[in-house]
């Protein structure tokens, strides 16, 4: 592992014996490291706030930032007294963030759905109630029995600007799907479908927090606000995490606006 330019060989090396069931299986998933596939892929699984996410070759690894998504969802259900909350894990890849609000909500109605047909595949493995994953592009998977019932909507959708791909490590550009990475030329593409559709699903006083880079982080506020969002850029140093929060005010209806 050390020859092959891994920075942790020993604690990755620790990790392959454990998983292996026999020295083939330790040869293949050593063979298919040090070609670059992503640790988590080779093991088949990644932690993710204390839990073992399953994760497939082909699909998107989570990252511990994405943890500060599940705190922040946790910390607004907590505030809103919510709980037998709804909650849908939009992009949701492996399912990991959904899992995560299961585990500490485990009353907590959660939702998923992914592009990808190997994604929404772990997903459902992952999740409490396989038969609440569905796959589609974004909300058009979610059944329209739940318009305006979210109260809270969990976003990793991707951000990178496609131009800005070449540059990633080699593990996810080759390794990870591009519709988990490619946000579209400045990479607001998806970050914007999502925001305009959002409160056609969120209950009043619903949340829609979203993944997003320093950089992009005013415009992706932005992109909230303009869907009539209340929203607020949050950011975690130790995580080296970025988002924006958003939340669905109840409109006064015209009658009570005239009286």
């Amino acid at each position: 592992m050390r020859a092959g330019g891994s920075v942790f060989a020993e604690d990755e090396a620790g990790l392959l014996r454990e998983a292996a069931a026999t020295g083939r299986d330790l040869g293949r998933m050593l063979s298919d490291r040090l070609a670059g596939s992503p640790l988590e892929q080779v093991l088949g699984w990644a932690e993710f706030r204390g839990l073992r996410i399953r994760v497939e070759p082909g699909v998107f690894v989570p990252r511990l930032r994405t943890t500060f998504l599940v705190e922040t969802a946790l910390a607004h259900l907590a505030g809103a007294g919510s709980t037998a909350p709804i909650v849908l894990d939009l992009c949701c890849g492996s399912g990991a963030a959904g899992a995560a609000v299961e585990d500490a909500l485990p009353d907590a109605a959660v939702f998923a759905t992914d592009i990808e047909p190997a994604a929404t595949a772990c997903a459902r493995s992952n999740l409490a109630h396989p038969e609440r994953v569905f796959e589609g592009d974004l909300f058009d998977a979610v059944p329209t029995a739940l318009l305006g019932r979210f109260d809270v909507i969990l976003a990793n959708a991707p951000y990178v600007p496609t131009d800005e791909i070449t540059f990633m490590p080699q593990e996810a550009r080759l390794h990870e799907p591009g519709s988990a990475l490619d946000g579209g030329v400045d990479g607001l593409r998806i970050q914007a479908r999502v925001a305009a559709a959002a409160t056609d699903w969120l209950r009043p006083g619903g949340l829609l927090v979203i993944e997003t880079s320093v950089r992009q982080a005013e415009a992706t506020r932005e992109l909230l606000a303009e869907a009539g969002l209340e929203t607020r850029i949050r950011h975690s140093d130790d995580l080296d995490a970025t988002l924006v929060a958003g939340v669905h005010l109840e409109k006064l209806d015209q009658s009570d606006s005239d009286s």
